[in-house]
């Protein structure tokens, strides 16, 4: 597989992805607003989700930045680090972003922000420590192919998709125990509110698995991106190796921000082993691809 092929399979996936979301949503409004033949809760819950959702678009990079510790640095500061990152954002038609390092120990990087002029790229000082010059380009072409390939938004979408469906399991099953008498249901009103019930409880799970798997497709395809910018996987590879192989547990790092980093923050979840004996339930839930997986792309990439 090529660096172009493995790029637009990514690209694919993705969107495969996103129209099962959208599918998902309409099936699930179609079903709530039959069983209580009242579509005007399902119009608020949407726009309740959408506006919640935007407002955490416009801000979640503040929010993510001062959860991590991240502090602004200016040329200056890092004189080799911004001619690293002036030089990739050249390569790949992007303003320089914003930097940030992060006093932690553990390596990792993550880029935020709303779209490309307001983007940021946040470093910790253990990736330093660590890496090479051609991994921490691989790393730094790696952060900056999410910006580049818009992931941003495309997460903004995914986490007002999730929201909706939320929201409306959320409104359901409270309107079922505590919304009063249900009059005048036939057998078949039964049923699809029998139905209703089960897709509001299991919808909500099935959203966090599907916005799980498109964070994992945006990590290979920023790995392919970064691979054809720096035109050497192995950069990338190298530094994915040493990035996995080390124990520092990421402070500050949550569930709500883990799938930003550029490998699983959490110290638990690392690991260079087989993915195969990772059992399959336990990958659904996963932020990240297995990072030999990765790995082995892109070494076959450099093929």
């Amino acid at each position: 597989m090529t660096l172009y092929t493995q790029a637009s399979s990514n690209v694919r996936k993705t969107w495969a992805l996103l129209t099962g979301f959208f599918v998902l949503i309409i099936a699930l409004g179609w079903l709530f607003s039959y069983a209580y033949r009242s579509p005007d809760i399902l119009v608020f819950a949407v726009a309740l989700s959408i506006g919640m959702s935007i407002t955490s678009y416009w801000f979640s990079d503040k929010i993510v930045l001062a959860t991590a510790g991240a502090k602004p640095i200016e040329k200056k500061d890092n004189p080799e680090l911004y001619r690293i990152v002036e030089n990739l954002s050249i390569a790949a038609g992007l303003p320089t972003p914003k930097l940030y390092i992060i006093p932690a120990a553990a390596p990792n990087a993550f880029a935020t922000g709303r779209n490309k002029e307001h983007a940021v790229v946040a470093v910790t000082q253990g990736l330093f420590q660590i890496l090479n010059k051609q991994e921490l380009e691989g790393v730094l072409a790696h952060e900056l192919s999410h910006i580049g390939n818009k992931d941003m938004l495309v997460s903004t979408v995914v986490v007002v998709l999730v929201g909706v469906i939320s929201v409306l399991a959320d409104w359901f099953i409270r309107m079922s125990f505590f919304g009063g008498r249900r009059d005048d249901r036939d057998s078949g009103g039964n049923i699809m509110f029998f139905l209703g019930i089960i897709g509001a409880i299991l919808a909500p799970i099935a959203a966090t698995l599907i916005q799980l798997a498109i964070s994992r497709k945006r990590e290979f395809l920023a790995d392919a991106s970064g691979a054809l910018l720096t035109r050497y996987p192995d950069g990338l590879a190298s530094a994915l190796e040493k990035i996995a192989r080390n124990q520092n547990p990421m402070p500050g790092a949550s569930s709500a921000t883990a799938h930003l980093y550029i490998e699983n923050p959490f110290k638990a979840d690392r690991g260079t082993g087989d993915s195969r004996k990772t059992p399959w339930i336990a990958r659904l839930f996963m932020t990240h691809p297995p990072v030999e997986e990765r790995i082995k792309v892109l070494r076959e990439m450099s093929v």
